[in-house]
């Protein structure tokens, strides 16, 4: 019988469905098969018996693998490798999440991949099966991509209908309720924009690592998301409806460095915008991502630690104030500039510093590595060669702010 299997293609169809095809590997397999797409959702599953481990019936019953099958594929290493390996993975049996053996194998076309077909074999594979799914490999892949033309029409419609809500296009709810009913997403709840930006353009296994992260997290509900060269731009809700800007700042955070230390690399940033309830409002959330983002350019250190708009402070309005008072000269400032130069001393630095830390001597005093007293002795000259009183609020916050719009200029 296997001689008779190896030479010829039992996959040659025609097929009505990509159900049809899924039933003819179960035929030549003898066990049961799932097709699925590069994302783990199941795109066609074949007739099984009484037979079968809870894994298959948790993804047909959810029409995707479930999340702790994934997350199990990933830890053992079985993921990558079906990311870059073009023949059959045999995985063994991982009981604690009800998965019991299988044989995979990446579906692709010219290096891009389009799924995975899923045997269920529970018993010692041969060679002969081995390569009766590299062929059938090959005759899922003209299945795939018909259905891939169809979704990406679809998909250039979702597309061009959140670049709209980005861009502020629409300016009544109820047409942007109308458009998102047909592509089914729900704008319902509180809503922001996230955006991560790399360095380089995003490629498309980058993608998917970073889309399997999110999903496998549960930080966050993904309503959306699309790429623009070198970033991801998410339209998300937070699952708790307590305490969401929190929820929705560590989720940044942890994203950046999670996807940081997995990548190796030190230059990714993530910015959130505000919160909102109307669709509306989307736009002003991109917005204020990408304005996070730029503030994270310009104030590497001040900002290290703050993902999101709500936090960013005074960072809100610093281009507005920059715009108003880029030719004013701060006399205060002036005056410790000069100081400086002529006695080689560090007193705007230093002032700096104190007022970054919200006047905290000992805090400043860490930064700037010096005594307490020195830093105290060092305030004083302030207070005389500025003729500065640190002790006025108001004096202190104008002081602040043109110190930073000092720093734009330079």
């Amino acid at each position: 019988m296997h001689t008779d299997r190896e030479r010829h293609n039992p996959f040659q169809g025609p097929f009505r469905s990509l159900e049809d095809l899924a039933d003819c590997i179960r035929e030549n397999l003898g066990c049961p098969v799932t097709i699925e797409d590069s994302d783990h959702r199941i795109l066609a599953y074949s007739s099984h018996d009484e037979n079968v481990d809870p894994a298959r019936i948790a993804t047909i019953m959810k029409r995707k693998v479930p999340e702790e099958v994934i997350k199990s594929l990933w830890k053992k290493g079985i993921i990558p490798q079906l990311f870059e390996s073009d023949d059959p993975v045999i995985i063994p049996a991982i009981p604690e999440v009800g998965l019991g053996q299988r044989v995979a194998i990446s579906v692709r076309k010219n290096g891009e991949l389009l799924g995975f077909i899923w045997a269920q074999l529970n018993w010692e594979v041969k060679q002969e099966e081995l390569a009766l799914l590299k062929k059938a490999a090959k005759v899922v892949k003209n299945q795939i991509l018909k259905l891939e033309i169809k979704k990406r029409h679809s998909e250039e419609g979702h597309r061009e209908f959140f670049w709209k809500l980005l861009t502020g296009h629409y300016t009544k709810e109820a047409n942007i309720l109308d458009q998102a009913s047909t592509y089914q997403i729900k704008l319902k709840g509180e809503m922001a924009i996230v955006v991560f930006e790399f360095n380089d353009e995003i490629q498309q296994s980058l993608e998917r690592h970073m889309n399997y992260y999110i999903q496998a997290s549960h930080q966050i509900e993904l309503i959306y998301s699309t790429l623009d060269q070198n970033q991801l731009i998410l339209l998300v809700r937070p699952t708790d409806q307590k305490n969401t800007t929190e929820q929705l700042s560590e989720f940044v955070q942890v994203f950046v460095e999670k996807i940081s230390n997995r990548l190796g690399v030190d230059t990714l940033k993530g910015g959130a915008g505000t919160l909102y309830q109307s669709p509306l409002s989307i736009k002003d959330s991109y917005r204020e991502a990408l304005h996070v983002l730029s503030i994270k350019e310009r104030f590497k250190r001040e900002v290290m630690s703050i993902y999101s708009y709500q936090n960013l402070g005074i960072y809100q309005f610093i281009d507005l104030l920059y715009k108003e008072r880029k030719h004013y000269q701060n006399s205060y400032i002036e005056k410790l500039k000069q100081y400086d130069a002529i006695n080689h001393t560090q007193l705007l630095e230093t002032l700096e510093v104190y007022l970054q830390h919200d006047s905290n001597v000992k805090d400043a005093a860490h930064v700037l590595h010096v005594h307490t007293n020195t830093l105290n002795y060092r305030l004083k000259r302030i207070t005389d060669v500025a003729n500065l009183d640190l002790k006025d609020a108001n004096q202190k916050v104008t002081l602040y702010l043109d110190l930073k719009i000092e720093q734009m200029k330079s």
